[in-house]
């Protein structure tokens, strides 16, 4: 279960420069309880959504994180942003195309239609402008963009409820 990752997330800024996969993985637990809850199953298109929103999370809160920098350097702790430093782009740029790559393996394995990925293609854009955009020494642009993350979820979620609904008719 998810509890136990739960649990432990809170320590492993005090052991890792990885807390945010820690994260990524109770976080995203949904995926698989949610798809299995619905379909019975664990099906590969599951595994697939639930390591491209671990990917996903590790992006969009390493952005958080470097809100946090100076405050962890002076606390002793860890994070995804002080691990990648000045590389930071490279690396957001490298999670986010693993998400994308294994949202779109998820819509694949699954059947998809048109309108999931019409919600796919919008929120790689928004991915997109977020790393075109990012300025990891502005506190509050850092803010503004891991916030907007909910609104390139809400994009992939529109998709795929547009899709369901077609198909519902």
């Amino acid at each position: 279960s998810s509890l136990a990752l739960v649990v432990i997330y809170p320590f492993m800024k005090r052991i890792t420069y990885w807390p945010q996969l820690f994260l990524g993985l109770a976080f995203n637990w949904g995926a698989l309880v949610g798809w299995s809850a619905i379909t019975g199953s664990l099906h590969p298109a599951a595994f697939a959504l639930y390591v491209g929103g671990i990917a996903w999370t590790i992006g969009y809160d390493t952005i958080y994180a470097h809100m946090d920098k100076q405050d962890d350097l002076l606390a002793g702790v860890k994070s995804t942003a002080l691990r990648f430093g000045e590389k930071t782009h490279l690396w957001i740029a490298g999670f986010y195309g693993v998400a994308v790559a294994c949202f779109a393996l998820s819509l694949w394995l699954a059947g998809a239609a048109l309108p999931s990925w019409a919600g796919l293609a919008a929120m790689t854009a928004h991915l997109g402008w977020q790393l075109k955009t990012l300025d990891t020494s502005d506190t509050p642009q850092c803010l503004r963009l891991f916030r907007a993350n909910r609104n390139a979820g809400a994009l992939f979620f529109a998709g795929i409820a547009i899709d369901a609904l077609l198909n519902a008719m």
